[in-house]
Parts: structure tokens; sequence; C-alpha cells
């Protein structure tokens, strides 16, 4: 397992890039979203509610909203695909970041009461997950300084029976983050990776929001090279 890492808070490195959040309608969006508005990025915030996302654009200025079924591969190429366009009629490229926050709790009860319910909806966010990464990951590997986020949870290293839903399909986002680590860093062999996909760990991301959103700032203030795989901690204050 890579060793953790620090990112610096500052601010200039995001400055102009496109940065796509994923589940941008939850209390960590809302905070990313206005981080990285603030520090000069071009955000897009992605989301299947389109009241809350309405909510979202009204409270930062500056973001662009779509409502996508980030569960429909189809759907989530579709909207690739509109934003390249979009960007190639204005002399950019495509993304820059992709933000995956998709997902929440759910469990309790020991191993019996781990339900199908409760699977299910944990199993579709990773799904989500799987399909943005497939559908950007070319814009990702395009851009001088690309960047995956997730956010995982520190039982997928101590899993407990009443989380065990919740544990498994969050080591499968650490699985799959971690493949697309392994594609950033060899599709540049043997030069350094110019993409890094990131793993923030949390016990629980409550009240961290903030912390998150400067550490997702961060991000292109730091190399490729030194993100790429690394997992991040999360502190409470």
């Amino acid at each position: 397992m890579p060793e953790p890492v620090s990112t610096s808070t500052a601010a200039p490195g995001v400055a102009g890039r496109t940065v796509l959040i994923a589940g941008a309608t939850s209390a960590s969006g809302h905070a990313c979203a206005a981080a990285l508005t603030a520090a000069g990025a071009r955000v897009i915030a992605v989301g299947s509610n389109a009241g809350r996302l309405a909510e979202l654009a009204a409270s930062v200025p500056g973001v662009i909203t779509r409502v996508c079924d980030l569960g429909d591969f189809a759907a989530v190429t579709e909207l690739s695909e509109e934003i390249r366009a979009q960007a190639a009629a204005h002399g950019h490229s495509g993304i820059d970041g992709l933000i995956h926050l998709v997902g929440g709790w759910r469990g309790g009860g020991g191993l019996a009461g781990q339900s199908e319910e409760d699977w299910q909806a944990l199993e579709a966010a990773f799904g989500t997950l799987r399909n943005t990464t497939r559908a950007f990951n070319d814009d990702l590997l395009a851009s001088d300084a690309g960047r995956l986020a997730i956010v995982s949870s520190a039982s997928v290293a101590r899993p407990l029976a009443g989380g065990a839903n919740y544990a498994a399909a969050k080591a499968a986002a650490d699985a799959w983050t971690r493949a697309v680590a392994q594609g950033f860093a060899k599709a540049t062999a043997p030069e350094p990776p110019t993409a890094a996909a990131v793993i923030f760990v949390v016990k629980s991301l409550a009240g961290l929001e903030q912390q998150l959103a400067e550490r997702v700032v961060g991000l292109w203030d730091a190399t490729a090279a030194e993100l790429n795989g690394a997992y991040i901690p999360l502190d409470p204050a």
C-alpha cells in the first residue's frame, strides 16, 4: 500500500482547470464546488436531481450543472462526449479532474443485518465510479495534470460485521481506483505519469467536508508522480 501523502491547500495549480464533480449535491460536493470555483477552476457539477443541482448553482455562482444518471454508462458516455465537444469549440480539451463523491453509509445489525437493499445501493454507487472513470479516462490522460479522487473508508482495512456490505463496496472502489492509477502510470512509462488517481480515507466524512475540499484543490499543487496511487487520510481537527 502506498504511503499516505499530504497535499498543499494553495490554489494556483487548479486555476483554469475543468473539474467534474460526480455526486455533487452532497455536503462534500457543495464544499468542493465552492473551493474549486474560488480557486479559479471551471466546475461541472453532475447529479441526478435537477432541483438539488439548481440549489447548488444558486449557492455557488459559476458552477455548471448537468443532470445525468451516472449508473447508466451510455448516459455517462454521452455526457463525456458533450463536454468534450463544448470544450473543443472553445479551444480546450476535456476535463482535468474527476472528483467522485457518489455514495454514503449503509449498514448495521451485524452480519445478519447486511441487507440486499443496502448492497444493491452500494453496488450501484460503485457502478458510477466504473462508469465515470471509463468514460473520462482519455480526458484525464490527455490533460497535462489529470486528477481522479475518491473518498474511501478506514473500514476497508478494519471491516466490522455490521458494515460488511459497506466495507466490501469500498474495497472494490479502492481496487478499481488503484487499477486506474496503474493505467495512468503505464500510459506514460518509462516517463513519470501526468495523471494521478488518489484515495482520500476517512472514518466518517461528516464534519470533514471543508478539509476534503481544500485537499481536492491542492491536488493540482503536487506532481502526478507524488500522488498517483496514494492514500490521503483526512483527520478530525
